[in-house]
């Protein structure tokens, strides 16, 4: 009895590290085998399990008040669908030469992510609630947004071969599930007795599977990434810098638009994190010349994850807990 909840606070003490761990391993393996890349059948499962533990930790009874906070959403919208594009807009200026690198980047940096963000929010004591909330709206804003957006900065061209199919499927396996069956599992704890169980049994896991959801997304994809390092050598500085940027942007907007801490982080980990895994489908349908396209994509997963790592850490000290 006393191990077990040992191990568990060692591994909470840690977990920033052992996230940075599972990361390293899944690139040497995805650099080391070839095969890795099958693993990319695993990624929705992944975090399909990782989405249902952390609704666990979430009282049904506060997403509706979550959705009924007006300022949250939107400030969220705001930034996502307005100060983010254009602050895309500048960094595609570098890659504007280049229809490939032009076309991943806006495609990959104007979707907000509506999966793991939830996770780290909540790792970063931030309101993961909100966003569970929020996601709905999220999602149709970029269905409709992203063509307008593309048409504008890409050319109407780049358009031909998508479908909305992808984000459909991952917006219902990878959020209204988790969710369903969350909200189930709350529902019948209490009447079996299970509520102890079900809590203890949903934190214990929390960490081992985030481990194991990065090292699947980074082994799967770190191949097809190293095998177009040469061509990415521009972009990923525009990872780097638009993670940079959007925290401090994020933690602005939030201060503007006077939100309490926790939705102000909720808020900045929104604005940060991208869709990469949903619109990876996407990037594959691209035609011939477009081929660059997906490891565009992926490089900024790989940037991405090991900058969630970093945000865990610096977005409590950037929107302190004590700020009034």
């Amino acid at each position: 009895m006393t191990g077990a909840p040992r191990a568990q606070l060692w591994a909470e003490r840690h977990q920033i590290v052992l996230y940075l761990v599972a990361i390293a391993v899944g690139l040497i393996v995805g650099a080391l085998i070839p095969a890795a890349h099958e693993l990319e059948v695993a990624i929705s499962p992944a975090i399909g399990v990782l989405l249902y533990v952390t609704f666990l930790g979430v009282p049904f009874t506060r997403l509706a008040d979550a959705f009924r906070d007006a300022r949250f959403l939107t400030t969220l919208l705001l930034l996502n669908f307005v100060i983010v594009p254009v602050i895309v807009l500048a960094l595609s200026r570098l890659v504007a030469g280049e229809a490939a690198l032009l076309v991943g980047v806006l495609l990959v940096l104007l979707t907000p992510c509506i999966d793991y963000v939830i996770v780290f929010t909540g790792i970063a004591g931030g309101a993961h609630d909100k966003l569970i909330a929020a996601a709905p709206l999220l999602m149709i804003a970029q269905l409709l947004l992203l063509p307008v957006y593309l048409t504008v900065l890409a050319g109407p061209g780049v358009l031909e071969g998508m479908e909305i199919a992808p984000f459909l499927e991952a917006f219902v396996f990878l959020i209204v599930i988790p969710l369903l069956l969350a909200a189930l599992t709350q529902w019948v704890a209490p009447r079996v007795r299970w509520v102890a169980a079900v809590e203890l049994g949903a934190v214990g896991v929390m960490v081992p599977l985030m481990m194991i959801t990065l090292f699947v997304v980074v082994a799967s994809q770190a191949g097809l990434v190293l095998a177009n390092l040469p061509g990415l050598a521009t972009v990923i500085p525009i990872y780097v810098v638009f993670l940079i940027v959007m925290a401090f942007v994020g933690a602005g907007t939030s201060r503007i638009a006077r939100l309490d801490v926790k939705s102000a982080r909720a808020v900045t980990f929104s604005g940060a994190t991208r869709n990469s895994l949903v619109v990876l489908p996407l990037a594959l349908a691209l035609p011939a010349e477009l081929a660059l396209v997906p490891a565009v994509v992926v490089a900024q997963t790989l940037v991405e994850l090991i900058g969630m790592t970093i945000y865990v850490r610096v977005i409590p000290r950037l929107i302190p807990a004590r700020r009034g």
